[in-house]
């Protein structure tokens, strides 16, 4: 009888100590679908107020806390073309509440121009889901004499020096974008870089600059404010906000073709049931009638991708913006 008694004691304290040990393991992944968010949001974003990625910001992070009826701040991190922001996301906690509007500057481009990066994309960020795209824009001085792509080709081939565009910094689209188009039309850029981006925008208006690749939203009231005249679309088709805009295919450049793309990205290690969960409210809030119209009045593409679509088109983006940058020979550092 003794012995039966210690062999009941020592299977009941077994059976504890796999509930203790085994048990938060194996119901860790479906606890945290269920317990997430419990408690407020935190979507950073690399740019400042008013600028395009943060009118996505904003619509997507009031959309969101009406959704989850949790809090959900933007920040508003700025500086080095959403580098500054992409790291402070890279060492936040991997739990599902501080997560990151990533875009193809600081996520695809900078690995490849940045020897010191001090974050690397491809392991320290998850991607939950692609937010939106926007196309860009060439614009130049609405004191410009070139009224054309072909009228604006020919006066830079013309010059003896290089020709000035203007970028929003070292490393972004726009500044790969001119170099692209430089190489594309037979003429040498002087890429311009400003940390601000209402210095950019002041620089094209006043004509500090000859002229500069910016977002179809950022354009967009620009344009029809009459501050800046725009030539051409990287778009596939023109666009319905500013139809008049002949695309870069019409004008003769149909290898012009890139856009930008903003999607939301967590800390890596954060549970894929955490992940898998945000995602599910990502997409439902931009796929929404309300938020959609909002974004693509804003001149915004609306996507609402799944995780794995979202992987890979980060993988993908890498590789395509990788042989740019290395074709244009650039290093920031």
């Amino acid at each position: 009888m003794p012995p039966r008694r210690r062999t009941s004691a020592t299977l009941a304290a077994l059976a504890a100590l796999c509930l203790l040990t085994a048990g938060p393991l194996a119901t860790f992944a479906p606890a945290a679908a269920q317990t997430w968010p419990d408690r407020p949001l935190k979507l950073v974003v690399g740019f400042p107020p008013g600028s395009g990625p943060d009118v996505v910001a904003r619509h997507l992070g009031n959309k969101l806390a009406e959704q989850t009826r949790q809090q959900v701040v933007v920040d508003n991190r700025a500086g080095a073309g959403g580098q500054i922001a992409a790291q402070a996301v890279a060492r936040s906690a991997a739990d599902g509440s501080t997560f990151l509007l990533g875009e193809v500057g600081s996520i695809s481009i900078s690995p490849a121009a940045y020897s010191k990066l001090p974050y690397d994309p491809a392991k320290d960020f998850t991607g939950v889901a692609e937010v939106v795209r926007s196309d860009f824009v060439l614009v130049v001085p609405a004191t410009s004499p070139a009224r054309t792509v072909a009228e604006f080709v020919a006066a830079a081939k013309a010059q003896k020096d290089k020709v000035n565009f203007g970028t929003f910094g070292a490393g972004t689209p726009g500044h790969f974008g001119a170099e692209v188009f430089g190489e594309l039309a037979g003429f040498p850029v002087e890429p311009v870089h400003y940390r601000a981006t209402g210095d950019a925008v002041s620089a094209i208006i006043t004509g500090d600059v000859k002229g500069a690749f910016v977002s179809t939203a950022l354009a967009l009231a620009q344009v029809k404010g009459g501050k800046m005249r725009a030539l051409a679309t990287t778009a596939a088709q023109r666009s319905p906000l500013l139809p008049e805009v002949p695309t870069f295919t019409e004008t003769g450049y149909p290898k012009a073709d890139f856009a930008a793309w903003f999607a939301v990205l967590l800390p890596a290690g954060t549970p894929a049931a955490v992940a898998d969960a945000l995602n599910r409210q990502v997409v439902t809030a931009v796929q929404s009638p309300e938020v959609r119209q909002k974004l693509q009045e804003a001149g915004f593409s609306v996507v609402g991708s799944s995780r794995a679509d979202t992987e890979r088109m980060l993988k993908a983006e890498a590789t395509r913006w990788a042989a740019v940058v290395k074709a244009s020979g650039f290093k920031a550092d």
